[in-house]
């Protein structure tokens, strides 16, 4: 394999940060770039980190949807993905020109909003018209392209519609796999994986995030999913904090 620019407990923390990531993905159906992203950004610049968990985001979601393809709400996919399309373009032509702190600042705050949100709302959310679609989708498009977060943007959407657990999570499952497919294709046209390094470091973490992945299934069945939510909640807090902090000294 080709020598990675990065030093061992670069490598290293990159790992621990993609397992536990990973775990959650496997736990709840989404979640792997959100968790991952405000602390992976700390080890690299965001141009690398995101077509970087793209490609473990593609293998995984592949993983999981082979195995619960049957439960996809198809019909609710189809009313997002035009949407979540037109999105994903802008957010690529963001990522690509926009300064980088800036986008790290909108990063953070999207983070500290969807913990603000988990918090204080706590009922299960009334069903969300379908004409509410191309918010959700080109909102959610321009986020899984900037950072690989769109994932809560589309949960929120796809909870009010899905009532099945199994269905739900085998839609966001299918979701994070197409929009992977499609963020492959646009990084790749904006040569972001000719990057040093890229592609050998998204290659030996792919074992680590399959790990993960078992591992987060199989606690899917056995955790109380009240206190899986408040770890991750914290998680994400600390993170969120983390970035600002860098935002703010620099």
């Amino acid at each position: 394999m080709t020598a990675l620019p990065f030093d061992a407990a670069t490598i290293a923390t990159a790992a621990a940060i993609i397992f536990v990531a990973y775990t959650v993905f496997g736990l709840t159906g989404f979640g792997s770039s959100i968790t991952a992203a405000p602390f992976l950004v700390l080890l690299f610049p965001l141009r690398f980190m995101v077509p970087m968990i793209v490609v473990l985001d593609l293998v995984s979601a592949s993983t999981m949807t082979l195995r619960n393809h049957g439960h996809v709400a198809w019909r609710e996919l189809g009313r997002l993905a035009p949407w979540i399309a037109v999105g994903m373009i802008t957010g690529v032509t963001l990522l690509v020109h926009a300064p980088e702190r800036p986008l790290l600042a909108l990063l953070a705050l999207f983070v500290l909003g969807y913990l603000a949100r988990a918090v204080l709302v706590r009922r299960k959310p009334a069903p969300i018209a379908p004409r509410w679609a191309p918010v959700f989708g080109a909102s959610g498009g321009v986020f899984t392209a900037l950072f690989g977060t769109g994932g809560p943007i589309y949960a929120i959407f796809l909870t009010s519609r899905i009532a099945d657990k199994s269905a739900l999570r085998a839609t966001n499952g299918m979701l994070i796999l197409a929009t992977a497919l499609g963020r492959i294709g646009l990084f790749a046209g904006a040569a972001l994986y000719a990057q040093p390094g890229l592609v050998p470091l998204a290659a030996l973490l792919i074992p680590v995030a399959l790990a993960g992945l078992w591992l987060g299934g199989r606690l899917h069945v056995r955790l109380p999913a009240e206190r899986v939510v408040q770890a991750i909640q914290l998680v994400l807090l600390i993170g969120a904090l983390n970035l600002l902090r860098r935002v703010v000294l620099g």
